[in-house]
C-alpha cells in the first residue's frame, strides 16, 4: 500500500531526525498536560492537605504530621496488608491457571486456540461488577456469615468475582508471549515478563477495591479497605486532612508498583509485534503431541465455563430487569442508560486518544532514539492509579466549579489512559524496526495500531461504565443517575432482595452484544496475531 509518510531512514538525516523529534514532542504534549492535571496536581494537593486540618468548610489549619500519626494509630497500614492478601487467589489464577491454559491452547492447534479466544471474551464483555457483587450478596451470602466472618467473606467474594476477568486477560497476554516465531527460550522470557507485570498489576488493583467492600457493608473488622477509609474520613466525617494522609499512604505503594512494572518492561526491552498472518501450528510439533493438549484444553475449558456460569448466574438471571422500583432509583431507564454510558464514552475517547498519540510518539517516532522508552518514566508512578485514590481531590474540584450532580461531573476525571499509553509505546517499539527497514508507514505503523485503538477504547469504556465510586460521589440528585449508583442505592435500601433493582440497566443487552461481537472479532483477527517479545530486536524485513 502506498504511504504518504516516508519510511524512517536507516542512516538518518538531520532534517528527518528533527522532524521526528518535533512531531514526537507535539504528540506527547497533550498527554503531559493531562498527566499534570489529572494525576500530578491532585497527588500534590493530597500531600498538602495531609498536613492540614480541613473540613471543606472553613480555612485549613496546618497540623504537620499529625494526620499520618492518626492513620498509623487507626491501623491504616494494617488495612493495606489485609487488603493486599485479598490478591492471593487472583494471583494464583493469573499466574498458574492462565499460563497453563495458554500453553494448552498454544499447543492444541489453531482451531482449539480460536475456540479458547472466543470463550475468553465472555467474562470481559459481561463485565458488570456491581450487578455480580449484589447478586452474590443476596443469593449466595447470608447475613449471619457476613456479620460473623466479614474478612473471610470479603476474601471469597473477591476471589470468585474476579476470577473470570483475571483468567481472560492473563491468558490473552500469555498467548501473545507464547506465540511462535521465536525460540522457546525467548518465549519463556516473554512469559516471565508478562507474569511479573501481571502480578504487579493484580496487587495494585486489589489495593484499590471499593465496590465489594461497600456491598458487604465496609466494616472495620474485616471488609474495610483503604478506599472505604478514605471516603469515610473525607466525605462522611469531613476530616479531609486525615483522609488525604490515607490517600498518600495508599499512593506510595501504588506508585512504586507502577515504576516497578515499567522498569521491568524497560529492562527486558519488551515490545509488541504484529505478525502479518495468523499463527500456524509449529512444524516441529508432532500431530500426536497435539492430542493430549486438545484433551486437556477441552477439560479445562469445560470446567472454566461451568464455573463461570455458576459465578455469573446471580447477575445473568436478572439482565432483562430494566425497571427499577423504589425511592432511591434514578430517572427513567433511558435517562439511566444515557447517564451511565455517554459520559464514560466521552472520557474513553479523549483519554485513549491522547494516550495512543503519546505512546506512538514514544515507541514509533522515538524522539530520543534508543533512549525514547525512558519517556515512560514520568507516567510510570500513576500506571496503576485508578480513579479511587484521587477521587477526593477530583470531587473537591468538581464541587468548587459547581459541577456536582451534572452530566459533566459524571465524566471520570482521568484525561489520559496511562495503561493505553504504555501499550502503544510497546506496539510502536515492536513495529518501528519494520518501518525502519523500508515498510510503508501505513502498513507497518498505522494499520496495526487501529485495532489496538478500538480495543483500548472499548475496554476503557466498559470498565469506566461499570465503576461505582466516582458516580456515587458526584451523582446526588434523583434524576440523571448512572445505573451503578441507582442499583446500589436501591440495594442499600432493601438489603435483602436483588429483584426489582434494574440490573438490566447496568449492561443493557444491545451493548452486551456489541461488546461480545467486537471482542470476538478482535481476538480472532488481531489479538491472535500479536506477539510479546523481549530482548534485543532481531533484523526484520519490511514485511516481517
Amino acid at each position: 500500500m502506498a504511504s504518504t509518510i516516508p519510511p524512517a531512514p536507516t542512516t538518518g538525516t538531520g532534517l528527518d531526525r528533527g522532524l521526528r523529534i518535533g512531531l514526537g514532542i507535539g504528540l506527547l504534549l497533550p498527554a503531559v498536560l493531562a498527566l499534570l492535571g489529572s494525576y500530578v496536581l491532585p497527588s500534590a494537593l493530597a500531600v498538602y492537605r495531609s498536613t492540614t486540618r480541613d473540613n471543606l468548610i472553613g480555612p485549613a489549619e496546618g497540623v504537620g504530621l499529625d494526620n499520618y500519626q492518626a492513620a498509623f494509630d487507626d491501623g491504616f497500614v494494617g488495612s493495606l496488608w489485609l487488603t493486599a492478601l485479598l490478591a492471593l487467589v487472583p494471583l494464583l489464577v493469573g499466574l498458574v491457571v492462565a499460563p497453563l491454559l495458554a500453553l494448552l491452547a498454544d499447543r492444541a492447534g489453531r482451531a482449539a486456540r480460536s475456540a479458547t479466544r472466543v470463550l475468553l471474551v465472555l467474562p470481559v464483555a459481561c463485565y458488570a461488577p456491581v450487578g455480580l457483587l449484589i447478586g452474590w450478596r443476596t443469593d449466595r451470602l447470608d447475613v449471619a456469615t457476613v456479620v460473623e466472618h466479614p474478612y473471610a467473606t470479603m476474601f471469597w467474594l473477591t476471589a470468585v468475582t474476579s476470577a473470570g476477568l483475571v483468567v481472560a486477560v492473563a491468558t490473552t497476554l500469555f498467548l501473545a508471549a507464547l506465540r511462535g516465531g521465536s525460540p522457546w527460550r525467548a518465549r519463556l522470557s516473554a512469559a516471565l515478563t508478562v507474569a511479573g507485570v501481571l502480578a504487579i498489576g493484580i496487587l495494585a488493583t486489589v489495593l484499590q477495591i471499593f465496590d465489594a467492600a461497600v456491598v458487604l457493608g465496609a466494616r472495620r473488622d474485616g471488609s474495610w479497605t483503604p478506599l472505604t477509609e478514605i471516603v469515610t474520613l473525607s466525605l462522611m466525617r469531613f476530616e479531609i486532612g486525615r483522609g488525604s494522609a490515607s490517600v498518600v499512604l495508599l499512593l506510595a505503594p501504588l506508585m512504586l508498583l507502577g515504576v516497578a512494572a515499567v522498569g521491568l518492561l524497560l529492562i527486558t526491552r519488551a515490545r509488541i509485534e504484529v505478525d502479518p498472518t495468523r499463527q500456524a501450528v509449529d512444524t516441529t510439533q508432532r500431530a500426536a503431541g497435539r492430542v493430549p493438549a486438545r484433551i486437556g484444553l477441552a477439560v479445562a475449558l469445560t470446567v472454566l465455563v461451568a464455573a463461570g456460569v455458576w459465578i455469573a448466574f446471580p447477575w445473568l438471571r436478572r439482565i432483562f430487569q430494566f425497571q427499577s422500583d423504589g425511592p432511591f432509583g434514578g430517572g427513567s431507564p433511558a435517562e439511566t442508560v444515557i447517564a451511565t454510558w455517554l459520559p464514560t464514552l466521552v472520557a474513553s475517547v479523549v483519554s485513549v486518544g491522547i494516550a495512543a498519540l503519546a505512546g506512538f510518539a514514544i515507541g514509533g517516532l522515538r524522539p530520543l532514539g534508543r533512549h525514547s522508552e525512558l519517556l515512560l518514566l514520568p507516567f510510570a508512578p500513576w500506571l496503576f492509579v485508578g480513579t479511587g485514590p484521587l477521587a477526593i481531590e477530583s470531587y473537591v474540584r468538581a464541587r468548587d466549579l459547581g459541577l456536582l450532580d451534572s452530566m459533566i461531573s459524571l465524566i471520570p476525571p482521568g484525561w489520559v489512559s496511562i495503561p493505553t499509553l504504555v501499550a502503544f509505546a510497546l506496539l510502536g517499539r515492536g513495529q518501528h524496526a519494520r518501518w525502519q527497514a523500508g515498510g510503508g508507514f501505513t502498513r507497518t505503523m498505522l494499520l496495526p495500531a487501529l485495532p489496538m485503538l478500538a480495543l483500548a477504547g472499548l475496554l476503557t469504556w466498559l470498565f469506566n461504565a461499570g465503576q461505582l465510586l466516582w458516580p456515587w460521589l458526584v451523582a446526588q440528585g434523583p434524576s440523571g443517575m448512572p445505573a451503578t449508583v441507582s442499583v446500589f442505592r436501591l440495594f442499600s435500601g432493601a438489603r435483602a432482595e436483588a429483584d426489582g433493582l434494574g440490573f438490566g440497566l447496568l449492561l443493557p443487552v444491545p451493548l452486551l452484544l456489541l461488546f461480545l461481537a467486537a471482542f470476538v472479532a478482535l481476538q480472532l483477527t488481531y489479538l491472535d496475531r500479536l506477539a510479546i517479545r523481549v530482548g534485543q530486536e532481531s533484523d526484520v524485513s519490511a514485511t516481517g
